[in-house]
């Protein structure tokens, strides 16, 4: 049987635990709100992005059908038949988020397996993802680029440097394909990992363009200046979406974490009640014994 030491030794070694998990909580609380904010803010700027740039690629498509010209948007819209596709991995800098890092890793590995005979240029967002990608072996991956301790202050500058890190490998390094797996924001209680195709862009599909336009400069050079910067806010969104995944993920892991510290706590407490019980009884029927020895 434990001493009473040992027990309450446990029960302060917890409570300090629970201590922990509960400051980790109320952290991760305060930066999921200005997350979301952040979430929300960015929507608007990326909603209007992704229609002028529809706009402008059905105008370009729509010249190029009256001119007799084969379609062409941008490079950037152009599918290749090569055996080198991208990945982009985005996970968390630190663990104690409970499955979040594990679920991504998980499609990440699957995602691998379906592209095992094509030569893989990944970029790692993300110290899990790193670690990850580094552990790999027997395939045919590079990892082009690492960003990493940049959760939970994501900023445009990280996605900027993401974006041409991945702009540069789908031109010059011609790939057909760059995919994005992360974990997406859905709610407090709710991450899902996302799995989409970055690059090529997909061309528009029965969008009508009803104003007649003029540009200057032209439509090409404006496809030019507007492309990567949509790429990037989308990078930037997604960066967004998995930091207050990561967030929510981490907040809910600590109460839990938390919650089964109180039920630790209230177990050993009453083990150390029922100890210390046994010991005064114990102690009442020596006295009692040694009363009536006396006595005889």
């Amino acid at each position: 049987m434990p001493s009473l030491r040992e027990i309450r030794g446990k029960i302060k070694s917890v409570k300090s635990t629970q201590k922990i998990t509960r400051a980790m909580k109320m952290v991760s609380a305060a930066r999921l709100r200005r997350a979301q904010t952040a979430i929300v803010s960015s929507r608007p700027f990326a909603v209007r992005m992704e229609e002028m740039i529809q706009d402008l690629a059905v105008l370009e498509v729509q010249a190029d059908v009256a001119a007799g010209r084969e379609v062409q948007i941008h490079p950037l819209f152009d599918k290749k038949t090569t055996d080198s596709v991208g990945l982009v991995l985005v996970t968390a800098d630190k663990g104690l988020c409970g499955p979040f890092n594990t679920n991504i890793l998980r499609n990440a590995l699957e995602w691998l397996r379906k592209n095992q005979d094509k030569r893989v240029l990944a970029v790692a967002a993300g110290r899990k993802a790193k670690e990850f990608l580094s552990r790999l072996k027997g395939l045919r991956l590079e990892v082009l680029a690492e960003l990493v301790g940049v959760f939970p202050r994501v900023g445009f500058a990280h996605a900027e440097l993401l974006g041409k890190t991945v702009l540069e490998a789908f031109i010059q390094r011609n790939l057909s394909e760059i995919f994005v797996i992360y974990n997406e924001f859905k709610s407090i209680a709710q991450q899902r990992v996302a799995q989409k195709m970055l690059l090529p862009l997909m061309p528009p599909e029965n969008r009508e363009v009803c104003l007649d336009f003029s540009f200057e400069p032209s439509r090409d050079k404006l496809l030019d200046a507007l492309l990567p910067r949509y790429i990037k806010a989308q990078l930037y969104r997604i960066l967004l979406e998995s930091q207050a995944a990561e967030l929510a993920a981490r907040m809910n892991a600590m109460e839990a974490a938390s919650k089964n510290a109180g039920e630790l706590i209230s177990g050993l407490t009453l083990r150390l009640n029922r100890t210390r019980q046994s010991i005064i009884t114990k102690e009442i029927a020596e006295l009692v014994g040694g009363a009536e020895a006396l006595a005889a």
